[in-house]
């Protein structure tokens, strides 16, 4: 653009009779131009880490059958041999992609992240606690992938 070219546009945009320095209306269009351009780039960045985060979720929900399926057949002395080494690599790439494995006997029932498939009261307990764990939770980073199911003791109330 010329020095021509430059001042018509700056004339354009600015009010008759009103006096402006094109270089300082310039330069504040610029900072403008470079503001937008790195917030459209944080947001490409941001939206760019959540697809991945969904995707990574997705494919390791696929997997939460089979992995119940291989601590079954630990729990029951069934996996030996092969098996058992592919197990274990399975349960420890599982592990370093982040995926966590919670729930266990005698915490307290959250509704958030458990699931109720089972009610008893007991005079033993002091507030609803997961007396049985029926099928582990899993959560990938703060996500959860499945409710822990568990069997729900709350504490004897008086009639």
């Amino acid at each position: 653009m010329s020095e021509e070219t430059t001042e018509q546009v700056v004339e354009e945009v600015v009010e008759p009779g009103q006096e402006t320095d094109p270089v300082a209306t310039l330069t504040a269009d610029l900072q403008r131009l470079q503001a937008e351009y790195a917030n459209y780039r944080k947001r490409v960045e941001r939206d760019r880490a959540v697809a991945h985060e969904s995707a990574v979720g997705s494919v390791l929900t696929e997997l939460l059958a089979l992995l119940d399926d291989v601590d079954r057949a630990e729990q029951h002395g069934e996996l030996s041999g092969g098996f058992k080494a592919v197990a274990d690599q399975l349960n420890s790439i599982t592990s370093r992609i982040g995926l966590e494995k919670y729930g266990t006997e005698g915490e307290a029932f959250d509704p958030q992240i458990h699931e109720a498939l089972m009610h008893d009261e007991s005079a033993d307990v002091a507030v609803a606690t997961a007396t049985k764990i029926l099928q582990p939770g899993y959560k990938y980073k703060e996500r959860i992938l499945r409710p822990a199911r568990v069997a729900v003791t709350d504490p004897v109330t008086g009639a």
